[in-house]
């Protein structure tokens, strides 16, 4: 197959991305693909850094400040390991990717939506998933699963995650050839086999 697929998943904290991440990446090596795991922001030395920073730092952070970092964390990380293994014909599944810039910065922090778009195909240098999966879950339910202590994200309001949920929403309606809302209050294995019937289908064109 001459295109491996770019996709990613998002959705509020909670929702299972990571375990339906580790669920398509086994299944997509059934199928002949070498696949290559990995979580935005993060995966590289620099973006191991941010993430630290973006996550854990407890003084004061503007927001333009916070999408920016979120943006030179993807930067790396799509120029060390996402460009390389698309280019060696390897499927990249993501935790995460630019949608989550637009959205917890954008429709839920007030920045421009659009603009953050355009910044962030300039940090990746136009590259965006092929598929993105947004994981869509009740905020009380998403917040009672979540079993580490919350990060310096996911200690905001109820009101801001309304807004997340909405922006998620928001985009997919806006770019449904792209990305796919999923309702994740399902079954796991029920949530892998919706992903996996669109997946499927991308792939056999």
């Amino acid at each position: 197959m001459s295109n491996p697929p770019f996709i990613s998943l998002d959705g509020l904290d909670g929702a299972g991305k990571s375990t339906q991440c580790r669920l398509l990446a086994d299944w997509l090596r059934t199928r002949g693909l070498d696949v290559v795991q990995c979580a935005d922001p993060g995966g590289t030395e620099i973006g191991d850094v941010l993430r630290t920073l973006l996550l854990e730092h407890r003084g004061h952070m503007t927001l333009p400040c916070e999408a920016l970092l979120f943006m030179a964390s993807r930067a790396q990380l799509v120029a060390e390991v996402i460009r390389p293994a698309l280019a060696a014909g390897t499927a990249v599944v993501c935790d995460r990717f630019l949608l989550a810039n637009v959205v917890y910065q954008g429709h839920a922090g007030g920045l421009d939506p659009q603009k953050l778009w355009d910044l962030g195909l300039l940090a990746t240098g136009g590259l965006e998933p092929d598929l993105i999966f947004v994981l869509d879950l009740p905020i009380d339910v998403a917040q009672s699963r979540r079993k580490a202590q919350a990060d310096r994200m996911e200690r905001r309001d109820g009101a801001f995650f309304s807004k997340v949920r909405d922006g998620f929403v928001a985009e997919a309606r806006r770019r449904p050839e792209r990305i796919r809302v999923v309702d994740a209050a399902q079954p796991v294995d029920r949530i892998q086999e919706t992903m996996r019937a669109v997946i499927a289908s991308w792939l056999d064109r």
